[in-house]
């Protein structure tokens, strides 16, 4: 079956849980039949190339928006190659291609944000393209519980999480390595450096306790939770900036539990959870309404706390410095979860059926 993966940013101008599930699929679908292609944009100007594993990728130049006019003019003959579109939501200039494009070949949508608000004319446009699905995807059922935008489109709603690769297990000198230059207990925080995320709640809950934190990726923030933990005296505290892979996994591997404080609905999924589970980590998190409670369970894979409540993330963090042998058994139950839930491997055989399911209707 051809699948066409409409997206509005692909590698390497993106790598979020969008980007991640698409060339999960993209790259381990041949083993189900699924023989894929990704149409996006790019302000760098368009292209026509081939990922390492084989699929092919096509840019067409778009302005920063995300709008393109040769993307909307042409949509029609790129989705001609396709047996299936799938739809990465939100992108309007997608959903106006399609939609005026008037294109007749079956369509999904993964909606990894609901892109509420707008004037009557988008609302109308965004409503119009999901009605015209033949199956939504959402990656976790808290996310789709309070979803303004999929309010009545339950039943045609499946959930698929966003799942990760396993890792072989790490070097013990480069674990050492990490806990020698961070502490033998320390926490992590891994992702972009937004405000949504937030991390002044976490430097907030250190003070008075000052435990070792790493915390890895880059952002806007940056400069701003920098300053703010020199103000409050946090020593150790250690901004580490965006990790390659290999480092990446060899830090989790080496720490003692993740900490994702992210206090609004902005937080969709939590991708950076499943990557701590697959190294057996227990989690700290905020209920949020959205995956991160999905993948993170309260008192089972770890704690979820209040959203921007310091007192509850530092309550969290003494509960997790104090009782090293439920963190042990927390973290046990989060790699448990991984491989009965998160792996890439699941998350494309339910792509596989769900896209079976819809042609077989089609036909």
């Amino acid at each position: 079956m051809r699948v066409l993966h409409i997206c509005r940013v692909y590698f390497p101008d993106g790598c979020g849980v969008a980007e991640r599930s698409v060339h999960g699929i993209a790259s381990k679908g041949g083993a189900h039949g699924i023989d894929s292609r990704v149409l996006t944009v790019s302000a760098r100007g368009g292209c026509d190339e081939a990922d390492l594993s084989g699929y092919r990728i096509k840019r067409y130049p778009a302005w920063r928006s995300g709008v393109s006019p040769s993307f909307i003019a042409r949509f029609r003959g790129e989705a001609a190659w396709a047996d299936l579109l799938h739809f990465h939501f939100p992108w309007p200039c997608a959903q106006w291609a399609y939609l005026l494009g008037r294109v007749a070949v079956p369509a999904l949508a993964t909606v990894h944000a609901d892109a509420a608000g707008g004037g009557f004319l988008a609302r109308s446009a965004r409503d119009g393209f999901l009605h015209r699905m033949r199956r939504i995807i959402v990656t976790s059922p808290n996310y789709l519980a309070g979803s303004a935008v999929l309010r009545g489109l339950q039943q045609r709603t499946e959930v698929v999480p966003t799942g990760v690769e396993d890792v072989p297990a790490r070097d013990p000198e480069a674990v050492w390595r990490w806990r020698q230059r961070i502490g033998q207990r320390f926490f992590v925080f891994l992702g972009g450096l937004r405000d949504y995320k937030g991390l002044h709640h976490l430097l907030d809950a250190m003070e008075g306790r000052d435990y070792p934190l790493a915390v890895a990726g880059d952002g806007p923030e940056r400069s701003s939770l920098d300053a703010h933990a020199r103000a409050a005296g946090l020593r150790n505290i250690r901004f580490l900036g965006p990790l390659d892979d290999e480092d990446k996994h060899d830090l989790l591997a080496a720490a003692y539990g993740f900490v994702l404080p992210s206090c609004r609905r902005d937080e969709v999924y939590g991708l950076a959870l499943v990557e701590a589970s697959v190294h057996g980590l227990p989690m700290i998190s905020c209920e949020v309404g959205t995956g991160t409670s999905y993948i993170n369970l309260n008192e089972e894979t770890g704690l979820v706390v209040p959203p921007g409540d310091a007192r509850a993330l530092g309550a969290a963090l003494d509960r997790f410095w104090l009782e090293p042998g439920q963190v042990r058994a927390w973290g046990g139950a989060a790699r448990r979860r991984y491989v009965e839930r998160f792996t890439d491997e699941a998350m494309v055989a339910r792509h596989a059926a769900c896209y079976g399911e819809i042609l077989g209707q089609a036909a």
